[in-house]
């Protein structure tokens, strides 16, 4: 009797531990999903457009960008950016490229930014001398403060390698605004 006794808890046993651990099987499996999601739920999903006509002139700009939050203070993407420049009977560009952002946001209202950006820049001026074109890459090192609000930051950003005869931005100082989902 001592015999069948320990045989069916032993069956027992064994039952409720393979129920078990199909259990915690599916207990681990769950976690798993939830962190793939935890993931999105980090990141935004933002950037700019740009549009200035006028005389003769336009520019238009495209510049999609990602960041992942870290935690409350600091953040960190990658961006893409396209530029037209077009200044009628003088000058036209096409500037391409990528950056890498990191943000840090040391109280609710403030933001502190450092932005390393690559660009190719294919210009062209037009004249009376004739055509003169040029390609090279463009690269600037911004470094920003600005107000943020949820999730709209406006501010200034500083460009560290910024040469006045050298480079495809006229100032080292720039405005911004950043807008992330």
């Amino acid at each position: 009797m001592k015999k069948n006794s320990a045989i069916n808890l032993t069956v027992l046993l064994t039952i409720v531990f393979l129920f078990g651990l199909k259990r915690e099987i599916y207990a681990q499996e769950i976690p798993v999903l939830k962190t793939k999601s935890d993931f999105f739920t980090r990141v935004q999903f933002g950037g700019g457009l740009g549009l200035s006509a006028g005389n003769g002139y336009a520019d238009i700009m495209v510049a999609p960008s990602a960041i992942y939050n870290f935690n409350a203070i600091v953040s960190a993407g990658l961006g893409l950016q396209y530029n037209y420049v077009k200044q009628r009977n003088l000058y036209s560009a096409n500037m391409y490229g990528g950056s890498l952002i990191a943000l840090f946001n040391p109280m609710e209202d403030l933001q502190i930014s450092t932005e390393l950006e690559q660009l190719r820049v294919n210009r062209t001026f037009t004249g009376a001398l004739g055509n003169n074109s040029a390609g090279f890459w463009n690269t600037a090192l911004f470094v920003g403060i600005g107000y943020r609000n949820e999730n709209v930051t406006m501010g200034l950003r500083y460009n560290v390698l910024h040469k006045d005869r050298e480079n495809v931005y006229t100032e080292a100082f720039m405005p911004f605004v950043r807008l992330y989902f």
